[in-house]
């Protein structure tokens, strides 16, 4: 894996709904581009060795000079040891008075970030919150009230709307590209609780953090990953659809972070094949495949092999649905589970723990 809300000066953008397909997408895309910009991060790493990250979305510029170590053990321009990389990615506003959507990978850990508009203006941005669990990052930029926005999409799109795209792929600046929802829900590795979308239209390095866009102007994913064994766009894109980005971004606007319930499990679906092997008929719902040592689960007694069917009454049909729910969740509050054990119907109260914020390694860029 490659890792990669029109317009009035203050109006967001809309556009008459159309049940057809465009004639063309340049209406759209003449509305949408002065709300996506490029967002460039640097910082310092030490030097050594890390695999290729589905995340990287330029090459990391080496910078020659000789460097000496920082007194404080902090990374300095001055230490051999250590190196200066840039991030290149792209951005959009949600709002007139500067607050932007990026990627988390794209400004990592550091406090600000340098954005360019499409009118060839560059500001600095500063972070207001990431959340690398969903790869979601709020950046705002001071000083002006009259940035051009585009709105978060409030429907999911299907599978075959078209989809119109803008990033800055390679850092040569605005670009869109166009082609449709190929699958909805597709769950990767550590990827969002929501499942990403994939989309065949072309996204590149450069793109991550950028919108992909429905006939309408509005935002229905923000581009992240792409599926690629030589590095570039194959027709293969993965967005992290616009629920997602409803439920994190306003954490992130109130309090720089975002909180999420866990009761300490691996779970997977329950597959017809599944069911048949714990001799019951058409059973649905997550099946415990480990659980955490001192967690939540385990001291309310949850086992492995237990099914989940239902978390405070709501039924639950997949690993996804009961990933998604626990995390809607606070740390703290009680989660009442009903569950099936060897075949008989049991009902727990779990205690949930707090999600940690930071995600496991996710998928090398080209697995071999």
């Amino acid at each position: 894996m490659v890792a990669l809300t029109a317009l009035t000066v203050s109006t967001a953008l809309a556009a008459p709904k159309s049940d057809g397909a465009p004639n063309t997408f340049a209406e759209i895309a003449e509305r949408v581009q002065p709300a996506v910009i490029g967002v460039i991060s640097k910082s310092a790493e030490p030097r050594q060795v890390l695999p290729d990250l589905p995340f990287s979305d330029m090459p990391d510029e080496d910078t020659p000079d000789a460097r000496a170590p920082s007194p404080n053990g902090q990374p300095s321009e001055n230490d051999p040891n250590v190196r200066e990389t840039i991030a290149i990615g792209s951005g959009f506003f949600i709002s007139p008075d500067g607050y932007a959507v990026t990627n988390s990978h794209v400004v990592k850990d550091n406090g600000t970030a340098e954005i360019r508009t499409t009118d060839k203006k560059t500001y600095s941005a500063k972070v207001i919150g990431r959340d690398p669990l969903s790869d979601l990052a709020l950046i705002k930029v001071d000083g002006r009230a009259d940035f051009g926005y585009v709105k978060v999409a409030e429907q999911s799109p299907r599978v075959g709307d078209w989809v119109l795209t803008a990033g800055n792929p390679f850092g040569l600046g605005g670009t869109v590209t166009a082609g449709i929802v190929s699958a909805r829900e597709r769950e990767i590795e550590n990827g969002p609780t929501d499942g990403f979308l994939q989309i065949d239209a072309p996204i590149n390095s450069g793109d991550s953090g950028g919108p992909s866009l429905d006939t309408n102007g509005d935002v229905i994913g923000v581009n992240s990953m792409i599926l690629s064994l030589s590095g570039g766009w194959a027709g293969v894109a993965f967005a992290i659809p616009a629920e997602t980005v409803r439920t994190v971004i306003p954490q992130l606007k109130e309090k720089g972070t975002v909180t999420r319930g866990s009761i300490g499990v691996e779970v997977q679906s329950v597959t017809p094949e599944i069911s048949d092997s714990l001799g019951a008929d058409d059973l649905h719902g997550a099946i415990v495949t480990n659980v955490q040592a001192n967690g939540s689960a385990a001291k309310a007694g949850l086992r492995t092999g237990d099914v989940i069917t239902k978390v405070e009454g709501d039924a639950i049909r997949s690993a996804s649905e009961l990933t998604k729910k626990i995390h809607a969740m606070a740390p703290g509050s009680s989660a009442q589970l009903a569950m099936v054990r060897a075949g008989k119907q049991r009902i727990l109260s779990v205690t949930l723990d707090q999600l940690p914020r930071e995600p496991r390694q996710r998928l090398p860029t080209n697995p071999e």
